[in-house]
């Protein structure tokens, strides 16, 4: 009887040690194939993918998807029913477009951060020393105004500077503003409005001036988590982490300033 009872003690050991096992098996592999996907406007990428490596490290069961682009192209996509967990605009008015149709939870959602506008040159142009020079340019890239917020606040001080409609035949529109540096770097374009984020990321031009801060209005990042998020708790927690000092940091470094 007492062999009976220790045999039978030991198969009770070994399944609960079985299903333990099988029990850490299923949650690691279930944490495995949680996928974030955030929309971003361009001028983020690289201080989100610097900030991607830093939470991937602690949080390998999390994998980041990002999405860069126009935010008003971001904006039209997550409207018409793209698969979002956390949207991270370079506008105010194109977060605000989502908040007015619901599709934001307004209790996890910032206007985080801040930029500059910028006129950028080639580095050995040395005609650009204000933003008025900008007519000394026979090609001018900027964003679409429609899609890409930089295009419209670039649009917006060349109108308030009187420079619009003398500057609107030489402008070719660009995707995103990163295509703006192409344009510049590549000899494409003479000069480019761009964020001084995007300005400082490229070793081959150079800001010849920043666009006065009463010519444009106030150059703001929200960032928020869909009400129709798959994986809300993950999205919230990748949320509060971006307002972690540590996050905010990598966007300082980056230029950005933090509201």
């Amino acid at each position: 009887m007492k062999i009976r009872k220790l045999i039978s003690m030991l198969v009770f050991v070994l399944l609960l040690v079985a299903t333990g096992c099988s029990h850490a098996a299923g949650t690691a592999e279930t944490k495995q194939e949680t996928e974030l996907t955030i929309s971003a406007a361009a001028s983020l990428q690289d201080s989100l993918e610097e900030i991607k490596q830093l939470y991937e490290s602690r949080h390998p069961e999390i994998k980041l998807q990002f999405n860069f682009g126009g935010s008003g192209s971001l904006q039209q996509q997550i409207s018409k029913g793209a698969p979002v967990d956390l949207f991270f605009a370079a506008a105010a008015d194109k977060f605000n477009k989502l908040k007015d149709e619901g599709m934001i939870d307004e209790t996890h959602a910032a206007d985080l951060l801040g930029n500059d506008l910028v006129l950028v040159v080639l580095k050995d142009e040395k005609g650009f020393t204000e933003m008025a020079d900008v007519q000394g340019a026979d090609t001018l890239a900027m964003g679409t105004v429609e899609t890409v917020p930089a295009g419209a606040y670039a649009k917006e001080t060349l109108t308030n500077m009187q420079l619009w409609k003398t500057m609107e035949p030489h402008i070719v529109y660009t995707k995103d503003v990163r295509q703006v540096l192409q344009y510049v770097e590549t000899g494409n374009a003479d000069a480019g409005m761009v964020y001084k984020t995007d300005a400082l990321t490229s070793s081959k031009v150079k800001i010849a001036a920043i666009a006065p801060s009463d010519t444009h209005e106030s150059i703001v990042y929200p960032v928020g988590v869909l009400k129709d998020s798959t994986h809300k708790e993950a999205a919230v927690a990748f949320y509060d982490f971006l307002q972690t000092e540590e996050a905010l940091q990598v966007f300082e470094d980056d230029g950005f300033t933090i509201n």
